[in-house]
């Protein structure tokens, strides 16, 4: 499998999680369509949602609620594809989503393997293949990026690093839609920085690959450390997603 092939399930998939057609993504115009979920959407959406913006690098695509369709449309016609998901403009937007109940939230950027392919990367520690029957008792906040306590039976593939028996690396996957499996990653702070995040996501990647599917890679724009890592371990920056919801939601959040 490989990098097209990868990017065209991706594309199929965000077409899924939006309600659009997997070809929208290459066109040169924006598109608007009424958002939602199909049958086979990322299993960790949550509805309510108001609108999702996703883009590949060619145009935007949104999914929209009929509410807001009017909002959306003339912002996504003001700004160039690339200024849509920029601050400033997205002020514009969130002044004319308030009056009608609604906030922007999620802002993340989405990686894919590179087209060069995997890395092998050393690590100095013994690495293991671990499975969902070795994820019982780490369902603690050491391993809370790799690993989802509220999505147990989504997370199916592992790959450890032990200093002796004890673990101190984890990077597993969960199994989020049929076609493409995320990848977390958790180091104990005293193992940081000799390269053991890498290593495991570069591992864990190949195996992902070895069974047929795409594994991808999520973190917030802020997170350097985190896109670092998505960098060294082999991925390249694939699509953007922002997405708005109810202003209770967001608020709740921030509670």
């Amino acid at each position: 499998m490989n990098y097209k092939e990868m990017m065209k399930i991706a594309m199929r998939q965000s077409a899924e999680d939006l309600g659009c057609n997997a070809d929208d993504f290459v066109r040169s115009e924006n598109v608007v369509v009424p958002f939602r979920l199909g049958e086979n959407c990322r299993k960790y959406l949550k509805l309510p949602i108001t609108a999702n913006l996703v883009s590949y690098g060619n145009n935007v695509v949104a999914g929209v609620t009929d509410d807001v369709a009017d909002i959306v449309r003339e912002y996504i016609g003001k700004f160039e594809y690339y200024h849509l998901f920029e601050t400033p403009n997205m002020n514009w937007l969130s002044d004319r989503l308030l009056p009608r109940g609604h906030k922007c939230c999620f802002m993340a950027e989405y990686f894919l393997p590179s087209p060069e392919g995997i890395p092998d990367i050393s690590c100095k520690y013994e690495t293991r293949i671990l499975t969902q029957e070795d994820f019982a008792d780490l369902y603690v906040p050491s391993w809370s990026n790799a690993l989802c306590e509220n999505r147990k039976e989504l997370d199916v593939l592992g790959a450890g690093a032990y200093d002796g028996d004890r673990l101190v690396g984890l990077a597993a996957c969960s199994a989020d839609c049929d076609t493409m499996w995320q990848i977390g990653v958790d180091v104990l702070p005293e193992y940081r920085k000799q390269g053991l995040a890498s290593s495991l996501t570069s591992i864990l990647a190949k195996e992902i690959i070895k069974r047929g599917k795409v594994p991808f890679y999520c973190c917030a724009w802020s997170n350097i450390r985190s896109a670092r890592n998505a960098v060294r371990s082999g991925f390249v920056p694939s699509w953007v997603e922002f997405t708005v919801k109810p202003t209770d939601i967001v608020d709740g959040m921030n509670r």
